[in-house]
């Protein structure tokens, strides 16, 4: 049977905190589940449906916005990429956002998928990509791979989409953590118009504010990296958490929190976005990236527990 997401590669490890657990799937390699013991650090969906919301999804050659789906190149030359977000009019998330990945190499507790991304309406680039995801002793590894196979100097920008948990407690009662020092201001159709500080305003998640009290779909530059790695966590009452890590590359974050996420009766499902450029970058280069022709981008990120202990 032919599944709205593709083929589905589970991955399985033991660890000093107990089994873990993952779904990959072919379609956009996303992340479907992963879980500790049988505890949800990411909101499962049901096989049967289509990805919701962008659940885990990469994005690329640019993730979030570019408005109208315009933008110029260097030589002044207009691009029109497809309007994806026709509510805003907007070109949004990239290209292979419903891709399927064709299957590299597969282990127990590992998969690398790979697609392409061809000359298009809006992109005249060659690329490849393939993403590498990994179960490691404290969560999940994920190692990005792009490279520019065409002849002309390529605008490139990488993103993904995961929504966190800790299954056994109310996404609502934990606490969010996000080390960023700037809020990136936007316009009635969530485009930026402009950055400022987070100092002294609601949008200073730095030392942490309950998921409950907090409504987002906003995005966050000046982000912090200690030791080359980037870290937002979301942390229960007990102590436990779960964190979004990642290369000092990804320089910023988008947080969105909805209540319509599948399966959560309702409740409150929270998205940390690792992000290596905003929205509006292939018009205002923040963040962009340019690769040369045969130029390889090697990045990583991952979701990271801690305090989990095996029953």
């Amino acid at each position: 049977m032919t599944l709205p997401t593709g083929e589905q590669f589970v991955l399985e490890t033991s660890t000093a905190s107990g089994d873990l657990r993952a779904t990959i799937t072919a379609v956009a390699a996303g992340i479907r589940s992963l879980s500790i013991n049988g505890i949800d650090l990411v909101p499962e969906y049901a096989e049967d449906l289509p990805t919701p919301m962008g659940a885990g999804i990469v994005l690329v050659p640019w993730p979030n916005r570019i408005r109208d789906g315009v933008w110029r190149d260097d030589d002044d030359v207009e691009h029109r990429l497809a309007i994806t977000e026709p509510k805003f009019n907007n070109a949004i998330h990239g290209l292979l956002r419903y891709a399927e990945y064709r299957v590299v190499d597969q282990q127990r507790d590992s998969v690398t998928l790979a697609a392409n991304i061809y000359p298009q309406l809006g992109y005249p680039f060659l690329l490849e990509t393939a993403v590498h995801y990994e179960l490691v002793s404290d969560g999940l590894r994920v190692t990005h791979h792009l490279e520019n196979q065409g002849g002309e100097a390529a605008p490139v920008a990488i993103g993904t989409h995961p929504y966190l948990k800790i299954g056994d407690v109310p996404t609502g009662d934990l606490v969010l953590r996000l080390d960023a020092a700037s809020h990136i201001e936007v316009d009635d159709r969530l485009l930026p118009t402009g950055e400022v500080p987070v100092d002294g305003t609601e949008w200073d998640l730095r030392e942490g504010r309950r998921v409950s009290e907090l409504s987002l779909d906003d995005a966050f530059g000046e982000v912090t990296a200690h030791d080359g790695e980037v870290l937002h966590s979301l942390t229960a009452p007990d102590g436990r958490s779960v964190s979004i890590w990642a290369n000092d590359e990804f320089a910023y974050v988008q947080v969105y929190t909805t209540h319509r996420f599948p399966g959560e009766d309702g409740q409150v499902a929270i998205a940390i976005e690792p992000m290596t450029a905003p929205a509006e970058a292939f018009n205002s280069g923040r963040g962009l990236r340019r690769l040369d022709p045969g130029e390889a981008w090697e990045l990583s990120w991952g979701i990271r527990f801690e305090g989990f202990s095996a029953e």
